[in-house]
């Protein structure tokens, strides 16, 4: 009973011992898919490819420059940004985040029915845009009524420039 600690204690050993001979290394490949190896990248590789080696710390963190507040305390964009957290977001960042999207989808939403509105609009108008075409072009007579109330028709020097500017608005349809 005796050997029993020491077995234990080997056996600790020897996983302890193999997992840090299991050295894993990590880097995005040509094709910019992310690789895994045990072994090191291929000679060449950049060292900014290189996302994970052993006994190396990460390099997001490394290479990050740290926030700077200028001298007169004023604060500046890039100092308003936050670093970038290596943890689950925060619950304010959450709600940021939350806000900053139904803002967006909020903005959409209202350009897409405006957008929606002026098709709808620029239809009406060529749909009228048409009759009145096709009313110019039938040949019959086209009354009218005065601010009087007294009828009258339209002579063939109007009826040519109303066509004009029908034939003119109807270029906005095509």
């Amino acid at each position: 009973m005796s050997q029993m600690p020491y077995r234990a204690l080997g056996a600790t050993l020897l996983f302890l011992a193999a997992t840090a001979a299991h050295a894993q290394y990590v880097w995005i490949g040509p094709g910019g898919t992310r690789q895994y190896s045990d072994r090191p990248p291929p000679p060449g590789t950049p060292a900014s490819k290189i996302v994970k080696a052993p006994g190396r710390a990460n390099p997001e963190l490394a290479s990050a420059p740290p926030a700077v507040m200028p001298a007169d305390g004023s604060a500046t964009d890039q100092a308003a940004k936050p670093l970038p957290s290596k943890g689950p977001p925060t619950l304010a960042e959450q709600e940021a985040a939350y806000r900053a999207r139904t803002k967006a989808r909020d903005e959409s939403n209202l350009k897409a029915q405006e957008e929606a509105q002026r098709v709808r609009q620029l239809a009406e108008r060529c749909n009228a845009a048409r009759e009145t075409q096709a009313q110019l072009a039938s040949g019959t007579r086209i009354a009218r009524y005065g601010q009087d109330g007294q009828k009258s028709y339209m002579t063939d020097a109007e009826r040519a420039t109303r066509a004009a500017q029908v034939n003119q608005a109807l270029q906005d349809c095509r």
